[in-house]
């Protein structure tokens, strides 16, 4: 659908609004509509190459402010807050509280597939900032909102022991105690209609199961088990 369709306009004009950017704002609105265009619509006008770019612009905006915020922390400390809100769960939790998808143009088969929900928002929500950083090839567009959620996330993220990695953590745990890293053992399971927790894993230690976790991908869910795991361990005392 052409940018030059008054309705698509008018939608892409509404989102900026809700970002909170000015009516003035010099988007370019050509790229914001590719942004949002999935391939299903079209194989060579759609938002891949954006993602592309806006993959390496959320991580430079996160890194600009975590640097400016946090300066006397260490770049160990940086890289484990940035993969967070870099994360898909994360960046697709931030277009779903923008409605992105009601802006994204897509076939009706692949929004039917919910399994893929969250990498559709995440995708689309890179793709937007990098039409935002080629409007003016600056963070001018994207830092001004974008850092509200940064430090909202960093925040929190700083209050977690494990920095909310926690197979990361529950590594570190291992090899620290045992000399050993832990093993996952990750199936499939049947849920009822609905239900994105398709996958258990069980974290095991030597001969002993440390935890269980569920999650709608096999990431998901051996990340869920280290969190009771080393949530578990901390709350032992060990």
């Amino acid at each position: 659908m052409s940018i030059s369709y008054p309705p698509r306009k008018k939608q892409l004009q509404k989102l900026i609004e809700k970002l909170g950017l000015p009516e003035t704002a010099p988007v370019k609105w050509q790229l914001l509509d590719l942004a949002l265009t999935h391939p299903t619509v079209s194989s060579t006008a759609n938002y891949e190459q954006l993602e592309f770019l806006g993959d390496a612009v959320v991580r430079l905006a996160a890194s600009e402010f975590l640097m400016e915020t946090y300066p006397e922390s260490s770049v160990g400390e940086f890289s484990a807050i940035r993969k967070v809100i870099v994360s898909d769960r994360t960046l697709a939790s931030l277009a779903d509280s923008y409605g992105l998808d009601r802006y994204l143009l897509i076939s009706d088969s692949a929004a039917g597939d919910k399994a893929g929900l969250e990498s559709r928002l995440a995708d689309a929500f890179e793709a937007v900032l990098g039409a935002l950083y080629l409007s003016t090839h600056t963070l001018e567009l994207v830092r001004p909102w974008l850092d509200l959620h940064f430090k909202h996330l960093a925040a929190e993220i700083r209050l977690d022991p494990a920095l909310q990695n926690y197979k990361d953590a529950l590594q570190e745990w291992t090899q620290a105690h045992y000399k050993v890293l832990p093993i996952y053992r990750v199936r499939e399971t049947v849920r009822s209609t609905g239900s994105h927790e398709r996958f258990t894993a069980e974290v095991w230690l030597q001969d002993r199961q440390l935890g269980v976790g569920l999650g709608h991908s096999k990431k998901a869910a051996e990340q869920a088990a280290a969190k009771q795991a080393f949530l578990g361990i901390l709350g032992d005392g060990k």
